[in-house]
């Protein structure tokens, strides 16, 4: 099998379809098909069914697209460590929930690019949910969530622990309304958890997609919310915000360092690691 008849199949199994692979890959319709022809006559057996306008994928699709992302990702991997080895130059793909990112990644990615001058870092920032699925399925080397994660495919360390706090307009009462980020958030279900079992009061929900809009609004009055202590402290909006102590069940919160246990241990992502220690403002280890 060549790598890019499995980069063609596992776009179009992702997408669904011929057509929004082809753009994904910058390519002509016929090319996609004729790369997946071609790789179903060499396993001889059908790889995608249709359903409706676009393609879903046969048994044997789904077992072959699980190979296919750890041989990719493999691929990747294997010229990250030659460029390595014969320049010190590298990508590495990090992942972050929004709050790590605005509170401790700049200074970690400073720190690591200090002993790996050459490193090209590529930041996505995103619900701990969608991270843990980005490492499951190799789109991204590793990432920072919260936790606590159990999982048999993951590397977990323990990395932080962080105090959940209830934020509040300094000035104003607030409406019965939970500011919050959207689903797949853990300060989002506790949130929630928060208001099931502590509260009365029936809370309606705004979601929105930023760390400083949530609070921004939190502090014009529009409701309350649930965030790490140091990320409110640290906010432009920290003067118009209010914060209170939660229960321990709630508040407690730790940040964990996730990678796919199939990844081989590349010396980046240990240097990444290494790179925590010199994180200022660090909460209480764990």
């Amino acid at each position: 099998m060549e790598l890019i008849a499995l980069k063609t199949f596992e776009k179009v199994a992702k997408e669904g379809g011929i057509l929004a692979a082809a753009k994904q890959l910058n390519t002509v319709q016929s090319n996609v098909t004729t790369r997946i022809q071609r790789l179903e006559e060499e396993l001889g057996t059908k790889l995608f069914s249709r359903k409706g306008r676009g393609l879903e994928l046969t048994r044997p699709g789904m077992i072959l697209l699980e190979y296919a992302e750890q041989i990719l990702q493999l691929e990747r991997q294997a010229g990250v460590a030659v460029r390595l080895a014969d320049k010190g130059a590298a990508e590495i793909k990090i992942g972050a929930m929004e709050t790590f990112t605005a509170t401790h990644l700049p200074q970690l990615l400073g720190a690591l690019r200090e002993s790996c001058p050459k490193l090209k870092p590529q930041v996505t920032a995103a619900t701990t949910a969608e991270l843990l699925r980005a490492v499951l399925e190799h789109h991204i080397d590793c990432a920072f969530v919260a936790g606590p994660i159990d999982h048999p495919d993951l590397v977990t360390i323990d990395v932080m622990t962080q105090e959940l706090v209830l934020v509040k307009p300094g000035s104003v009462a607030p409406a019965d309304n939970l500011v919050l980020f959207r689903e797949g958030c853990v300060y989002r279900q506790k949130a929630l958890q928060w208001s099931r079992n502590y509260q009365n009061s029936c809370y309606g929900l705004s979601e929105l997609g930023t760390l400083e809009g949530i609070l921004g609004c939190v502090a014009q009055g529009l409701g309350v919310t649930l965030m790490p202590r140091n990320v409110v402290e640290l906010s432009i909006y920290r003067d118009s915000l209010e914060f209170e102590p939660l229960p321990d069940d709630v508040s407690i919160v730790p940040t964990q360092f996730i990678r796919h246990r199939s990844t081989p241990a590349l010396n980046v992502i240990e240097a990444l690691f290494d790179s925590l220690r010199w994180l200022p403002n660090r909460d209480k280890a764990i």
